[in-house]
């Protein structure tokens, strides 16, 4: 598929210590962070987009009117931040509660502006085949076990009708 893009994220953090996020994500896939942020806090949070080019297998430079729509939730559920931000930037704000804030980030890309399509992040594509390989393994034990459960009521009977033909039982 040609044009497949990969969104590449980069994401600094400078509370008490700093904290640095790498992830992947596909268009539109919204991902956040629960950070427990002490009151009165300024929160700083650098981000990078980036397209993916499977053809050259490398990030290139973001389209024009590529983003990051950045929301940042309170501990009381209160929205401190939405906004719309360009390919490359700093949002910041600043806690006035003490408590576990949700930071999401979204890209705002759709298929029709500048991706003709998604990949997974790699953890996705690892998960999916590991549930799948997990489920194939268990009908294959269910499979094994209801035929060993057969061949052992074929013994018995055999073993039965041998016996009473040789007139032991």
């Amino acid at each position: 598929m040609a044009g497949l893009e990969r969104v590449r994220f980069l994401m600094n953090f400078w509370i008490s210590f700093s904290l640095a996020l790498y992830f992947h994500s596909g268009e539109r896939e919204e991902k956040c962070i629960i950070e427990d942020v002490p009151r009165d806090t300024l929160v700083v949070g650098n981000y990078k987009v980036q397209r993916w080019d499977i053809h050259k297998q490398d990030f290139l430079e973001s389209a024009p009117g590529l983003g990051m729509f950045v929301t940042v939730t309170t501990p009381s559920a209160e929205v401190l931040l939405s906004k719309l931000y360009g390919p490359q930037g700093t949002f910041s704000f600043t806690s006035y509660l003490s408590g576990e804030h949700i930071i999401c980030l979204q890209s705002n890309s759709t298929r029709f502006v500048a991706f003709s399509g998604s990949k997974l992040e790699r953890e996705e594509k690892f998960r999916k085949t590991s549930e799948e390989t997990n489920s194939n393994i268990l009908w294959w034990a269910i499979v094994q076990t209801l035929i060993l459960i057969s061949i052992g009521v074929w013994q018995i009977k055999s073993l039965r009708d041998f016996f009473i033909s040789k007139k032991l039982v």
